[in-house]
């Protein structure tokens, strides 16, 4: 019984863990990634699409990105999907592909992106508290219809709260990691 709400509390935390990593590869550091441009959907033949699945998408080099599209037809609405996505930089259409010419990153916007993933970082942990505290609401419960001892119950809630203190811990150093790469010139 206990067990099983310990891995689930583990899971539920492992997942905010995985979704703030996620959130962190949308960032921008010293060089230019292909993630980007991973949230821009484009109109393709009525559906919005992923960027990604009309065209292959290329880093050239450090402040390069280059879109291909596989049809076409489909380059001035790629172009336009990118200028609304307003992801700071204007796409430049040659006729056969798109490029985004990104530029190196002042210190300002540097701190400014190290300020974002601190927020997305704070987001994490407020999810991880929020499950530590469903975790120890169940063992609460159990304690309550007399499944388990108080001497249990207490245990229990210390055991959460170590799953708790590695996640916040976990959290931590993928922000440090972040942003030595966010500030790394």
């Amino acid at each position: 019984m206990l067990n099983e709400i310990y891995e689930h509390t583990k899971e539920q935390m492992g997942k905010s863990i995985d979704a703030l990593k996620r959130d962190f590869s949308t960032l921008r550091t010293g060089k230019v990634s292909t993630n980007i441009v991973d949230s821009i959907k484009v109109d393709y033949y009525g559906t919005p699409t992923a960027l990604n699945q009309v065209g292959s998408v290329l880093v050239t080099d450090a402040t390069t990105i280059s879109i291909t599209p596989w049809e076409k037809n489909l380059l001035a609405t790629i172009e336009k999907a990118i200028q609304e996505a307003n992801i700071g930089v204007n796409p430049n259409n040659d006729g056969d592909f798109i490029k985004l010419f990104f530029p190196a990153m002042t210190a300002e916007q540097r701190q400014e992106i190290v300020k974002q993933a601190k927020g997305m970082a704070e987001k994490a942990k407020i999810a991880v508290r929020n499950i530590r505290k469903d975790g120890n609401d169940k063992v609460k419960k159990l304690e309550k219809s007399k499944d388990i001892s108080e001497d249990e119950s207490k245990r229990a809630q210390d055991e959460v709260q170590k799953i708790t203190d590695n996640s916040i811990a976990e959290i931590e150093s993928t922000l440090s990691s972040k942003e030595v790469d966010i500030l790394k010139v």
